[in-house]
This record gives structure tokens, C-alpha cells and sequence, in this order.
């Protein structure tokens, strides 16, 4: 992300990074409400959390919101990239909660892991283990971190697991060999991309937090051609807007016009898949009322240049 422009437009911190940090967090009309159940469903320990979400639809982030928002008396694991073998897995996890005397089995790794867990749930400790990219986990792998959810008590589970990955999941735990894994899943949260009225909320409220006053700066028209393209991607709305605004500062204009979206699309390349999978609701018409929007900023972009070459001339 740019930082060329912050001074130009009087900004405090770059607006839109794609760095998932929760200082930018938006509530929204849904997001709010999502991770309140997804902290809910965390703390129950009943079993497995499973968080789907398209591909930067903010994942990452309500991991991360997740962790700082968990109580005390909980201690967490995060494995960001969980590329493990079955073997490797469940020693990552002890390591993490300061468990490093070798073991010789997989089988004595395991009760070692029951016994500190169960230490941990006699003080009082929850133990909460945070997936992330939980699509790209071998099968085997899977199945092993489900083994985990069989360590409880009388009336809890000693290791809360909570997945977050893309569509994929789903797939990966239909096929049979999985199905205790399948069953295991007590809560499934769908991260779902932002509706038309949050993706403008959402535009705001970054900029607002990265220190904007004053007058607007994304014009009607470069607006509704970011959010048409962009769908309710908050990662699409990121990159789009960020390269928008550098090309603003290359012009030297205090706006950003549809013809910077339009670089910004063609330097980051068009947006085909919401009219492939049916987008969300409130973007029903998008397909036709971005290739309007497109056709219009394409005809200012080009009557733009031709009266600049005509001044030069």
C-alpha cells in the first residue's frame, strides 16, 4: 500500500492497507453482529467453529478481532499457515503452550498434550486453537486436530478448535473420510462480502480512521464505480481505492474522478468473479450498472486526454 499520498490528502495512516489490522475494524450492519456470534460460539467449547469466507472477504481480520477479543482467562494458539503433517501438527500446538520436552509417539505426544490441558482446565484456563487458511491443511492433518475435540471433561471440551477458511472447506469436509470431522461441527459462520450501503459506510469509515476531514474525496461517480467493480470485497475496495487515490496525487487533484478508478482497474486488472457466482444481495443489477458506469468514466477519461492534447497543440 502507498504512502506517497498521505500528506496530499492530510492523512494520518494509510487508509487502506490490506494488513488485517483491528484498529480498521468496521462493524457494519453485519460485521458487528458476526463476530459477537463468533465469539459466542468460541467460548461455548462444545465443539468444532467452522468460518467460511470468499477470498478477502476478511477472514484474517475477525481472526485477529477473535484473539483480542477473547477473555483472560483464555489461552490461545494461532496457526496462521497450517501446511503440517499429522505428526507435525499436534507438536506445533504443545510447543505453543509451552510444551517442549520431546515425546516418542504420537500416541504419548497426545497424552502429554491431555494431561497440560487438563492442568489448564483445573486453574480455571480455556485453551482455544485458531486456524487460519484451514483449506490448505492436508486431510490427515484434519483428522488429527479433530482427535483434540475428544479431550473433555464431564461437561466441556478441553481444546476449543475454530477453522477459518475459503468455500473450499466445505468441500474438503464432505468427502467421507472426514465425516467425524463433518460432525464435529457445532457452529458454521459464512463471512459474507459487504452489502452496497456498508461497502460506502466502509470506504468512510477508513478513511475517517486514518485521520480524513473535510471535504469528500472520492467523487459520486469514481465511488460508484469502485464499490460496483469491487462488489462488497472489503480487500477489492482496499487495492482499488488505494491505487485511486496514488493516481489522484500523481495528477496533483485533491478528488479522486472515475478516470483514477479506472487506472486503478486496469492496473490491478477487472473484477469478473461476482458476475460468475451471483454476487450478494442489493448488487443484483451490477453487471449492467457497471458496464454503464465504466462506458461514462471511459468517455470522460477519453475527453480528458483529447482536450489536453488539444491544448498542447
Amino acid at each position: 500500500m502507498s504512502s506517497l499520498y498521505l500528506k496530499h490528502f492530510r492523512l494520518a495512516a494509510p487508509p487502506f492497507s490490506i494488513i488485517p489490522d483491528p484498529s480498521f475494524f468496521f462493524e457494519g450492519r453485519d460485521c458487528g453482529v458476526f463476530i459477537r456470534g463468533l465469539l459466542h460460539a468460541t467460548l461455548q467449547a462444545e465443539g468444532i467453529v467452522l468460518v467460511v469466507g470468499e477470498v478477502g472477504s476478511g477472514k484474517t481480520l475477525m481472526s485477529r478481532l477473535l484473539l483480542a477479543r477473547l477473555p483472560s482467562h483464555v489461552d490461545t494458539v494461532y496457526l496462521p499457515n497450517p501446511a503440517f503433517s499429522k505428526d507435525e501438527i499436534v507438536d506445533v500446538i504443545a510447543r505453543d503452550l509451552g510444551i517442549t520436552a520431546p515425546v516418542p509417539s504420537q500416541g504419548v505426544r497426545l497424552e502429554v498434550l491431555q494431561q497440560e490441558l487438563i492442568k489448564r482446565h483445573a486453574q480455571g484456563r480455556q485453551i482455544v486453537v485458531l486456524i487460519d487458511e484451514a483449506h490448505t491443511m492436508p486431510m490427515e492433518s484434519i483428522e488429527e486436530v479433530r482427535r483434540l475435540t475428544n479431550l473433555e471433561t464431564d461437561k466441556r471440551k478441553l481444546v476449543q478448535i475454530v477453522l477459518f477458511g475459503q468455500p473450499e472447506l466445505d468441500t474438503l469436509l464432505s468427502v467421507p473420510h472426514l465425516r467425524q470431522v463433518r460432525d464435529r461441527v457445532v457452529y458454521r459462520l459464512a463471512l459474507r462480502n459487504f452489502s452496497k450501503e456498508d461497502a460506502h459506510a466502509y470506504l468512510y469509515h477508513r478513511l475517517k480512521v486514518a485521520g480524513w476531514r473535510g471535504r469528500r474525496i472520492f467523487s459520486w461517480l469514481a465511488e460508484r464505480l469502485l464499490l460496483a467493480d469491487a462488489r462488497g470485497r472489503a480487500r477489492r475496495i482496499n487495492l482499488l481505492a488505494d491505487r485511486a487515490l496514488l493516481a489522484a496525487f500523481a495528477e496533483n487533484k485533491r478528488q479522486v474522478h472515475a478516470r483514477h478508478v479506472l487506472l486503478a482497474i486496469q492496473d490491478i486488472g477487472f473484477n469478473f468473479i461476482p458476475f460468475l457466482s451471483g454476487g450478494r444481495r442489493h448488487w443484483g443489477k451490477g453487471a449492467i450498472w457497471l458496464a454503464s458506469i465504466f462506458l461514462i468514466a471511459a468517455g470522460s477519461l477519453c475527453f480528458t486526454r483529447h482536450s489536453v492534447n488539444n491544448q498542447s497543440n
